[in-house]
């Protein structure tokens, strides 16, 4: 991932560069990101964080992390994509109660009377739900105290401003021109 950090105090913006990657490290996010630009500014006050992910966010079904196989009346779901594993056996036993479905093995699981197409576009993520992780670790890293927040979201690119001031019409220009800059670095 390229992290660029841009502010007055070169102490600072080394620590918040490590708290960054500790935090996205530590969270399992740091894969998922290509670029990110941190804008450290305390004397305006206004911190603004960018980021790009590596792909677009999309919802995901369990056809998506499983293969799905019929032999009779039973259906069988074999997850392949380990991520997903509560998530497929929530919406199971959702959609069909815990007496019809019946987790094998870690990996797989049998549900008796099920429809294969059902199951195949069940939705077990959506891409918000993706996006909302991004912004929930980059809350971790704003510095305490910070009220005032102001959210851009397009495509891959997630920029949160925060101040702790009145969030301006200035302060929410400036945050729209890193967020645009962000993005046309990368073509998104």
């Amino acid at each position: 991932m390229q992290l660029e950090v841009e502010g007055p105090e070169k102490y600072g913006n080394e620590s918040y560069k490590k708290l960054f990657e500790t935090v996205m490290g530590e969270m399992g996010k740091a894969l998922s990101l290509d670029k990110a630009r941190l804008y450290l500014h305390p004397a305006t006050p206004l911190f603004v964080f960018s980021v790009v992910m590596r792909t677009e966010p999309r919802s995901r079904t369990v056809a998506d992390a499983a293969s799905i196989r019929t032999e009779g009346n039973d259906t069988f779901v074999t997850i392949s994509d380990e991520n997903y594993a509560p998530e497929i056996l929530s919406a199971l036993w959702k959609r069909y109660g815990r007496d019809r479905v019946d987790q094998q093995t870690r990996y797989d699981i049998k549900i008796n009377g099920a429809d294969d197409a059902e199951i195949e576009n069940m939705e077990i993520s959506s891409g918000e739900d993706a996006k909302q992780e991004i912004i929930g670790a980059l809350w971790r890293i704003i510095p305490e105290g910070i009220k005032a927040r102001h959210n851009i979201s397009e495509g891959r690119v997630i920029t949160i401003a925060v101040t702790e001031e009145i969030m301006t019409p200035e302060l929410k220009e400036k945050a729209m021109g890193i967020h645009k800059e962000v993005r046309d670095s990368v073509n998104v």
